[in-house]
């Protein structure tokens, strides 16, 4: 496949993208992944052993969507956002989620003030939300209604206090964090709400390895740090540079085919048709579309393939998906299901 093609057949299924020339494209393309080469560098200072959990962070990033982070404790969650935010240029806040938080303790409040001349006025004052990477720590500890508030800011950009719309930074990406263990006094996400989310990454244990360098290199008087290798405007560039990518149309059979086979209405898997309640929507195949072009320039290729597709379907449909009754009482799992469903492709 060549990249002229490509363009054109991106060109053609995309109107509202310019077309570009391809060689002006190719070398876009090549100098922004020297720079993502350059950040992944500056974050294996300071982060050990999570590479698959980095590089869905950066695509997340990339493709101008948020992440859930979901993981135990201890494994290095907070350190991990605090580090993509200077590696990227960002400014980051942290946002501890607990029952008794409210909407305005994030979303920012109005206060009235008195002037010189004792005219009084009322003065918004924004929240931790208005800051281009907000980690939202233990999510699900909220209520309803403050999680409600943060994804709508999420979705739209904005948020609304006492009538007035106040936009958010650009960029802007929540990267929030859950314990799958701890669930007393908790509120889980709907599925609905968890469907704003690009991907869903599940952080595990570090290698033997990797442990052993966590426990030398952290437990000294120095430690790493990282550097800059984006600014917010730049970030922009590439999220703007990644929907340029030409995807080939193989990629794109590949992507409805893989999400139309979780939906039981439209599957011929047996899994699916059994054991899943219901699957995943449009926004599913939009995200797979941003998420496989960012992991190409990724991995320093300047169009997406297969590949691409089945090393994020976990993180894409893992969270866009139920289960019924039946695959619980029969231990049916959905990496089961997702195994099931990205065999064909493979």
């Amino acid at each position: 496949m060549t990249i002229s093609n490509s363009s054109e057949r991106a060109s053609s299924s995309n109107p509202a993208v310019p077309a570009m020339d391809a060689e002006t494209l190719a070398g876009e393309m090549e100098a922004l992944g020297n720079t993502l080469g350059a950040a992944k560098g500056q974050i294996a200072r300071v982060i050990y052993g999570q590479e698959a959990v980095v590089e869905q962070c950066l695509v997340a990033i990339l493709a101008g969507g948020h992440a859930l982070l979901v993981g135990l404790p201890g494994l290095g969650k907070t350190l991990l956002v605090e580090t993509l935010g200077q590696v990227l240029g960002l400014t980051e806040r942290r946002v501890q989620f607990t029952p008794d938080l409210m909407p305005a303790d994030i979303l920012g409040s109005e206060v009235l003030e008195e002037g010189e001349k004792g005219r009084r006025a009322f003065r918004f004052v924004p929240g931790p939300v208005f800051a281009q990477l907000l980690m939202a720590d233990e999510i699900n500890r909220a209520s309803p209604r403050t999680q409600s508030a943060l994804l709508q800011a999420m979705q739209e950009g904005r948020v609304s206090v006492a009538g007035q719309y106040h936009p958010l930074p650009r960029p802007f990406h929540v990267l929030a964090t859950q314990n799958p263990i701890e669930q007393e006094g908790t509120y889980p996400l709907p599925e609905a709400q968890l469907d704003r989310f690009l991907l869903e990454v599940d952080i595990g244990y570090p290698d033997e390895a990797s442990e052993r360098e966590i426990m030398l290199r952290t437990t000294g008087l120095l430690r790493d740090s990282a550097t800059a290798a984006f600014t917010g405007e730049s970030l922009m560039a590439a999220q703007a540079l990644v929907r340029r990518v030409p995807v080939s149309e193989g990629v794109v059979e590949a992507i409805l085919r893989l999400v139309r086979s979780g939906r039981p209405e439209s599957s011929e898997i047996a899994l699916v048709m059994e054991h899943v309640s219901w699957g995943p929507g449009p926004r599913a195949s939009q995200a797979f579309m941003l998420a496989a072009r960012a992991r190409a320039l990724l991995h320093g290729r300047l169009s997406p393939s297969v590949d691409d597709v089945l090393a994020l379907a976990k993180p894409i449909l893992r969270h866009r998906m139920a289960l019924s009754f039946s695959a619980r009482a029969e231990g049916v799992t959905l990496d089961h299901i997702l195994e099931a469903m990205t065999e064909p492709l493979r």
